[in-house]
């Protein structure tokens, strides 16, 4: 579904600046182009509420109870990066 007017973006386009569009980094001509996109296509419309959407909800994720990763499991892993590295 790739919309190619000439006031128009692509939902290739859209997808690389939905980011930007909900951090509000987009100038003007770019949010309304961006949105008027969305006006008339449904599949990047709920695209772009699934994205906020999950944003939202790991803004939410509660810290792990147990601390983390164990201490052993971490040591373990640096070794083996070092080792990677650094055969």
């Amino acid at each position: 579904m790739s919309h190619e007017r000439g006031d128009d973006i692509a939902c290739i386009d859209l997808v690389e600046l939905v980011t930007d569009y909900l951090e509000d980094a987009l100038g003007d001509e770019q949010r309304n182009t961006f949105e008027a996109h969305m006006s008339t296509c449904d599949g990047c419309r709920v695209y772009v509420e699934q994205i906020r959407e999950t944003r939202e909800r790991l803004g939410h994720v509660p810290p792990d109870p147990a601390g983390g990763l164990p201490e052993v499991a971490r040591q373990e892993l640096l070794a083996a990066f070092r080792e990677e590295n650094h055969p």
